[in-house]
């Protein structure tokens, strides 16, 4: 899986996801101001994960029908720290029973809610 960081997304998560030997293009390192729908095409160009804590591209998606990426990882609750993202999606990853591709993924401080692109 490759992921694509937001620029919200903390520079520790993004570097503890590297340590775990995960591939993560960092909007906020490589292409700082880009916009969300520039973001969306990249992702789709990579075919990347989004990772991101703006709730956007919900709507850029499922209101505006923008054309889906391979996946949006939406975190509504933020953690008490800037791990709190990667910790999360690690324990995610993990978890067999979650499918991540083809889905926008909603992480809140207790549950995770998934919804099927089109």
């Amino acid at each position: 899986m490759i992921f694509l960081a937001n620029e919200n997304i903390p520079l520790d998560s993004i570097f503890l996801l590297r340590r775990n030997n995960h591939i993560v293009i960092s909007i906020k390192e490589d292409f700082r101001g880009i916009s969300d729908t520039t973001v969306l095409k990249l992702a789709k160009e990579k075919d990347a994960i989004i990772l991101t804590f703006d709730k956007d591209y919900g709507e850029l998606i499922f209101r505006e029908n923008f054309e889906s990426p391979p996946s949006v990882i939406f975190f509504r609750f933020k953690g008490f720290d800037s791990f709190f993202a990667a910790n999360t999606l690690l324990k995610i990853i993990q978890n067999s029973q979650i499918q991540l591709q083809g889905y926008f993924t909603i992480i809140e401080e207790e549950t995770v809610r998934q919804r099927r692109f089109k």
